[in-house]
């Protein structure tokens, strides 16, 4: 077992958190408190190869591994969960699924810019009645010969104002059930296609989660991904490798948390001493500490089996659902520990607790990879 980075990822390491504190920190609250898309910030990550990070350089890509990915994730993710999660759906969610699945006509049309930065993707499965019940489409496209029609409703979708390219699941045989979904490349401007009203949420507020509206947009056959009714497998595919980069912004939420928790201890007085130096807080310290390493060793875990080709569906799953579990933790604790100033905005801590809650959501709640996780054990 080696533990050691190599070079080259502690190269990518260093450059995502000297990025997240010399260009994400400055304005993060202001973006947070008034929901503003931090635009410019992703442009930069773009140029600097960050949104197409494990997509070949002949596809635009960085050509790094999964491991590099999740150090990047974990850097960014400790300042600003609102750019950091549309890093993780345009690398996991989008290039992936292209650069595995994408005919090359598709991956020269949309990879390549996507994976360059120039563009950004989303993807688009959730509908009001299909979260966690990922089969039930009622988004549907129909089979015209040369093209599908497409009509339908999509909640959720981040990045939904600022894409370009959307991966969107629709079911076209509702007789054949999950085996009847497909996933088709749908471009803004398309006619039908309209970007619903931005929700006003609770954490990662920077970032853009719209609905979107379908209705009679004409989808080209050769924006179809895979064989016919391929598009639930494809989804179901994407997600594994879409749960490690949202174990790695939750990982990055808690280790945020914790660092300014600990710095805080150092400094706040009580008592005649720091607060660091009174068990209670040394304890929570302890705490904090030992769960972020535990759920950065599973993230590193899920990527090296990735990045080796070996199966890493129950791995990934394990991941996301541990870190989402300890960012929510440790967050909390994080705010304990700076009591009332804790609870205001300049701390920086009530912002991380509040992106946080996300992670136990998004990409499978924690309910759901507890069910993948048990079927995997079970087998």
């Amino acid at each position: 077992m080696y533990f050691e980075f190599t070079e080259e990822q502690l190269m990518i390491q260093e450059a995502a958190r000297e990025f997240a504190q010399t260009e994400l920190k400055p304005g993060v609250i202001e973006r947070d408190e008034h929901q503003k898309f931090p635009a410019e910030q992703i442009k930069k990550l773009g140029e600097l190869g960050f949104l197409g990070m494990m997509v070949p350089e002949a596809h635009g890509g960085s050509g790094m591994d999964t491991i590099s990915y999740v150090l990047a994730m974990e850097e960014l993710s400790k300042i600003d969960a609102s750019a950091s999660v549309v890093v993780s759906v345009n690398n996991s969610l989008v290039c992936f699924g292209l650069e595995k699945y994408g005919t090359e006509a598709q991956k020269q049309k949309y990879l390549v810019p996507l994976a360059k930065g120039e563009k950004i993707g989303a993807f688009c499965l959730s509908e009001p009645e299909a979260g966690s019940d990922a089969t039930s489409q009622r988004t549907i496209a129909i089979d015209m010969g040369d093209h599908y029609l497409l009509n339908g409703v999509k909640n959720w979708i981040t990045n939904g104002s600022s894409a370009s390219t959307y991966i969107v699941m629709a079911q076209t045989d509702a007789a054949k059930r999950h085996n009847g979904i497909n996933a088709l490349i749908v471009e803004r401007g398309m006619p039908g296609f309209t970007v619903g009203a931005k929700e006003n949420k609770l954490g990662i507020r920077g970032s853009d989660t719209h609905s979107l509206m379908f209705t009679d947009v004409k989808v080209p056959k050769e924006n179809r991904i895979g064989e016919e009714g391929f598009g639930f497998k494809f989804a179901m595919s994407t997600l594994d490798g879409g749960r490690i980069g949202i174990a790695s912004q939750a990982l990055g939420i808690a280790s945020g948390a914790y660092e300014l928790a600990l710095q805080y201890s150092k400094e706040r007085k009580a008592f005649g001493k720091t607060i660091a130096d009174l068990q209670a807080t040394q304890f929570k310290l302890a705490d904090m500490a030992t769960e972020i390493e535990a759920a950065r060793l599973l993230c590193l875990k899920a990527a090296w089996l990735k990045d080796k080709g070996l199966p890493y569906a129950q791995a990934s799953s394990m991941a996301k659902l541990f870190a989402s579990e300890v960012a929510m933790r440790v967050t909390i604790e994080a705010v304990q520990i700076h009591g009332g100033y804790g609870f205001v905005k300049e701390y920086h801590v009530e912002r991380l607790m509040r992106d946080a809650k996300i992670t136990q959501i998004y990409e499978g709640t924690s309910e759901i990879q507890r069910i993948v996780i048990s079927r995997e054990v079970l087998k």
